[in-house]
């Protein structure tokens, strides 16, 4: 059977790998349960957060070193890694941090607008008291991380938003597709340099609640619209071609 694709979560640790916990097993006989799952969600928390750059190389050993298992179990999160598309696996070089293309980009952003859009217009629907209330915590620990500048911390909770939205929903499905959407998002926003601030995306949940709490469906998804598209704009997706004569005029 497939293995279920994590969700974007918190993990404590700031490095970019988390270190193994007390008396974890050193072998693949003796590892604990989950153990291929905790390195799964590590890289992809490290990726999400900003702290794994694309391209980056992903050494085995390091890796089992570091949680303290066997190659075997590093080796199968990988694979795991590389199905989400967040890890490329080449022959005799090992695993890297995934390079998304150009047009996977594009294709990701596209998936997300039309996924996101019907989410909202959705929990427009059913959304409860309790649930707006949630959203309105959330968005207050989004101000805290702006505003003590945790890049980290807020990028974790800019990206977690969206998997709240969904969560609220109870369709698991819908979680785990826009988890793997928003992962595949963060390593894109790092390859093309985005230039969207985090208060410009704090500022556009701040609406996106305001209009769920109204109830207004067409607000919500024409907010959710601007936002997803406003990202996509301020990524450096179309490089221009260098001209010759400049690049090869002789320095004086």
């Amino acid at each position: 059977m497939p293995q279920k694709r994590q969700k974007i979560q918190p993990l404590p640790s700031t490095d970019s790998l988390r270190e193994p916990r007390p008396g974890t097993a050193t072998n693949a006989g003796e590892a604990m349960p989950g153990a291929t799952q905790r390195i799964v969600e590590a890289i992809t928390t490290a990726i999400v957060e900003r702290r794994l750059m694309p391209g980056t190389k992903l050494a085995e050993q390091k890796i089992a070193d570091i949680f303290q298992v066997s190659r075997t179990l590093v080796r199968q999160a990988l694979n795991q890694l590389s199905r989400d598309h967040l890890v490329t696996l080449e022959p005799a070089r090992g695993a890297f941090v995934a390079t998304p293309s150009i047009e996977e980009a594009r294709q990701v952003f596209q998936v997300r607008l039309m996924l996101e859009s019907a989410m909202l217009r959705q929990l427009c629907a059913c959304i409860t008291e309790p649930q707006i209330a949630s959203l309105r915590a959330h968005l207050q620990q989004e101000r805290e991380a702006v505003a003590r500048v945790d890049v980290p911390g807020r990028t974790r909770l800019l990206a977690d938003f969206h998997m709240v939205l969904a969560r609220m929903l109870g369709n698991e499905v819908l979680a785990d597709l826009l988890a793997d959407l928003l992962s595949r998002s963060s390593l894109i926003s790092l390859m093309y340099q985005s230039s969207h601030s985090a208060q410009h995306s704090q500022d556009d949940h701040v609406r996106l609640v305001d209009a769920l709490e109204k109830r207004d469906a067409r607000a919500a998804v024409r907010l959710m619209e601007q936002h997803i598209a406003s990202v996509e704009r301020n990524l450096r997706l179309d490089p221009k071609s260098p001209d010759l004569a400049d690049v090869l005029r002789p320095l004086n």
